[in-house]
């Protein structure tokens, strides 16, 4: 796991600055504490920075064929390495390490642009061609780890596994894309392609970028997409069966390291059937960390505990007080756009906590995607079947009146929130699903933002990102839609982006065995019956995991990793809530709607509405104003002359 960043002369070779590429490469500086490597030559600059998992001892980077002419800089794993050293041995590449690293460039040079489909695994790469002129660039299929990229003036393409390595570099523009606002406070975080600012970009999930010098800069290309056919004739015990196998296939490939090693174990069913397995492949105990939380509404430690005790695992617990709010700042450095997934915070304590025991913990995130497991996909199947009984030139008008009519009750559970259920009725099964979705929805938005950002945002609504995804899909199964959906949108943009900058930023490795590629393939065969059946969620993972875990684990109700923001925002964030959202800062922007924005303070703080989710997400794009989109950039220190030379700390 590591932190890389670059520039590449689009136009001619001409010589790179050292000390801005070092400037760059030390901005990520918590990715790779162990060392850090400049390489340079006319038009090429690649920094790294190495935080050492695998091939301690000689996989330093960056790092080079036999020759010296293809070059790479990586961030990730690539799990299958010790399949594909033999093969390409026996075309007649010759190593000089042991580490996954040194695949990809004689993968490269074997099968060009099509190496990253025969790997599996986590990454993002850069990899310079001397010999072809080519610079490319690859991020993983399920956009685990990530790729900010942007092309300047004056010709340079800039690279970096995070925006600040960008900003570091100095010649970024740093103008606020409105489009990449109206999706944040739709969404709670910007949506690949798109980033922050209008000159930088994302590459996307499953895609590869090749540029040529002399040639204009084109569009990536897209490598893998998952399939929900779910027409796989199984039945439960079969399928239950062949997931165990494939779980622990998953669990041994990610169990590959010489450093510490262990696990996030939350007391949900994902966690905890990544720990089980985990056990059933190691003859130590499995190191497990929990956070613990002093408000019982939020708390899972109890759930944790039984799995640990099961397992006799080296258990780790730490208390967070549920007034744990002082990480604002900080989690608007770490995530360098604005981020509105309040998680961020438990989720930056386990991973400070973890990486006080390992260097590498595995997590059970993707599984809600992969195995059917959010409340919303019940309640959006529901509604669904009463979509279904109806044309939607009747719904519309029929249920967009009484939704219009109906009374807001945030106060309610769901099902009983008429209004929510009207609204969705009135709509397509993408258009509420994202509705479903969106912090701030439609009507909400369009009362929030300014006529100058409308007029600025040209007609243009988030919802474009679901229905373009949408019409990709390719499947009439109405489960298998939303997921997909999530595959695409929040598992990237909101979950992966959670745990990376969160664990990075304590230089921990997070690997995700529920997120390898071929068990998600698998899973999507299977019919939705299995996932989902008669209001229960999981029903596959939780049937194959009954020898394993506890029934008091399987079949709880779900909880989350939540903070209590409605309290905070009441009581003892009140006053910096209020300053916050109707500050000089947002109202400077000129996109928001002062009367709105008091409206939603005043009316959350009388306790009549519950507006702490929209709060949230205003007082970080304040946060994220404040920083100066930044992201905790270091000063200029002195600058290594050797081309591999561990950077001052």
């Amino acid at each position: 796991m590591c932190g890389i960043t670059g520039i590449f002369d689009t136009r001619s070779a001409r010589t790179i600055d050292r000390a801005v590429l070092h400037r760059m490469n030390e901005s990520q500086h918590h990715r790779g504490p162990d060392e850090g490597s400049l390489h340079l030559e006319p038009g090429l600059g690649f920094g790294h920075r190495r935080l050492s998992i695998i091939d301690v001892a000689t996989g330093q980077q960056p790092l080079f064929n036999e020759d010296g002419t293809v070059c790479v800089v990586f961030n990730g794993e690539i799990y299958n390495y010790q399949e594909l050293i033999p093969e390409l041995q026996a075309l007649g590449h010759i190593f000089h390490t042991k580490s996954d690293t040194e695949c990809i460039v004689h993968a490269w040079e074997a099968w060009g642009e099509a190496c990253v489909e025969r790997f599996r695994g986590m990454f993002a790469f850069a990899l310079w061609d001397r010999n072809r002129g080519s610079l490319f660039l690859a991020r993983d299929r399920l956009g685990v780890k990530p790729m900010f990229y942007a092309l300047l003036d004056d010709g340079h393409l800039v690279f970096g596994s995070e925006l600040k390595s960008l900003m570091a570099h100095g010649g970024l523009k740093r103008d606020i894309d409105p489009l990449a606002v109206e999706e944040y406070f739709a969404l709670g975080y910007v949506a690949e392609p798109r980033c922050i600012y209008r000159q930088a970009r994302k590459l996307p999930p499953a895609h590869t970028l090749l540029i040529r010098r002399g040639e204009s800069v084109g569009e990536p290309r897209e490598y893998w997409d998952v399939r929900f056919t779910t027409n796989a004739t199984i039945g439960l015990e079969e399928a239950c069966a062949t997931l165990a196998t494939k779980l622990e296939e998953s669990v041994r490939l990610r169990l590959i390291s010489e450093v510490p090693l262990g696990a996030f174990l939350s007391g949900g069913v994902d966690s905890s059937a990544v720990v089980a397995t985990m056990a059933g492949l190691s003859n130590e105990p499995v190191n497990t960390c929990s956070i613990a939380f002093d408000d019982p509404a939020f708390n899972e430690a109890a759930f944790a505990q039984m799995v640990a005790d099961r397992y006799r695992t080296n258990h780790r617990v730490e208390m967070v007080k549920s007034d744990d709010f002082d990480l604002i700042d900080t989690l608007a450095h770490l995530y360098d756009e604005p981020y509105a997934d309040s998680s961020a915070i438990p989720t930056y304590r386990v991973c400070q906590l973890a990486r006080k025991h390992v260097t590498v913990a595995l997590s059970g995130d993707g599984g809600d995607e992969s195995f059917g497991g959010y409340r919303r996909y019940r309640l959006h199947m529901l509604e669904e079947g009463l979509r279904a009984a109806m044309p939607l030139g009747l719904r519309r008008p029929l249920f967009g009146a009484l939704a219009r009519a109906y009374p807001k009750a945030d106060w309610a559970p769901r099902v009983f929130r008429a209004k929510t259920t009207f609204e969705g009725l009135a709509r397509t099964s993408v258009e509420a699903y994202f509705h479903s979705m969106s912090i701030l929805r439609g009507p909400m938005r369009a009362q929030l933002f300014s006529p100058r950002l409308l007029t600025e945002l040209g007609g243009y609504d988030a919802q474009e990102v679901f229905e373009r995804h949408a019409a990709k899909a390719n499947t009439d199964d109405a489960l298998a839609l939303i997921q997909y959906l999530d595959t695409k949108t929040y598992l990237v943009g909101d979950i992966n982006t959670k745990v990376d900058r969160a664990s990075m930023a304590h230089s921990l490795e997070v690997r995700e065995p529920l997120m390898d590629h071929k068990l998600v393939e698998w899973l999507a065969t299977l019919p939705s019956s299995l996932k989902l059946r008669g209001g229960e969620a999981k029903l596959l993972l939780k049937k194959a995991m009954e020898p394993k875990l506890p029934d008091a684990v399987l079949y709880r109700p779900k909880m989350g990793f939540a903070v209590p923001l409605a309290r905070w925002f009441r009581g003892p964030l009140k006053a910096r809530v209020r300053e916050a959202v109707l500050g000089e800062r947002l109202a400077g922007t000129g996109w928001f709607n002062r009367r709105y924005l008091e409206h939603l303070v005043d009316a959350h703080q009388a306790g009549t509405r519950d507006y702490s989710a929209p709060l949230w997400t205003l007082l970080m794009f304040e946060a994220f104003l404040r920083n100066g989109g930044e992201g905790g950039m270091p000063a200029a220190s002195g600058v290594p002359q050797d081309r591999r030379e561990v950077a001052l700390q």
